[in-house]
């Protein structure tokens, strides 16, 4: 019972990290998360810190996959409200909001292609994931109607993660580019065709 009682606390104390630091990430970037202020934000040591993830590494990657979670809650609590094409535009709207957990994901996720680093799973099965949930919901707009019939579901959904990935290194690089309305262009693309007025 006492080891239960220990996870238990384990586990909260980790979600407690997980939610500091996307507070801090959002408000100093990643160059300004030091794992010194991570850790004084939940009251641990470094070591302390460390000892819930590893390694910095992993300890970013659990930021992530935290606000993945995250975003993937809100859209299921809206999807009766939204398409999933809008949902999708208006995580990346959010996006434009927190700079600092923009420049983790492109940072890590350019060093996380090494098979090697820490963050190298956790990327890939996102990737993975992301394209099987797109796909997924573009055969079933297709099915509805709502969605291009000539569409490759698969690739479609290649081109909007690699659509969403390059737009962040974009706006890193330039604030201004309205990373939302892009997405919403491609997405425009993905419609089947408006029918023909009759004259």
């Amino acid at each position: 019972m006492a080891r239960r009682g220990a996870y238990a606390k384990g586990v909260a104390k980790r979600e407690e990290i997980l939610t500091a630091a996307l507070e801090v990430i959002a408000r100093e970037g990643y160059g300004g998360a030091s794992v010194r202020e991570l850790a004084d934000a939940v009251g641990l040591s470094q070591a302390g810190l460390l000892h819930y993830f590893g390694t910095k590494e992993e300890l970013f990657a659990a930021v992530l996959r935290k606000r993945d979670e995250t975003d993937l809650a809100r859209v299921e609590e809206r999807m009766g409200e939204s398409s999933t094409f809008e949902a999708f535009r208006q995580t990346i709207a959010r996006n434009a909001d927190v700079p600092g957990l923009i420049q983790l994901y492109v940072r890590l996720s350019a060093e996380a292609t090494d098979p090697e680093h820490p963050a190298h799973a956790f990327f890939a099965e996102r990737t993975r994931t992301f394209r099987e949930l797109v796909a997924g919901d573009l055969r079933r707009m297709q099915a509805a109607g709502t969605a291009r019939a000539d569409l490759d579901a698969e690739q479609a959904a290649m081109l909007i993660l690699a659509t969403a990935d390059g737009l962040q290194v974009q706006w890193l690089m330039d604030p201004t580019i309205d990373m939302a309305e892009h997405v919403s262009e491609l997405l425009r693309l993905l419609e089947p065709p408006a029918a023909p007025t009759e004259a």
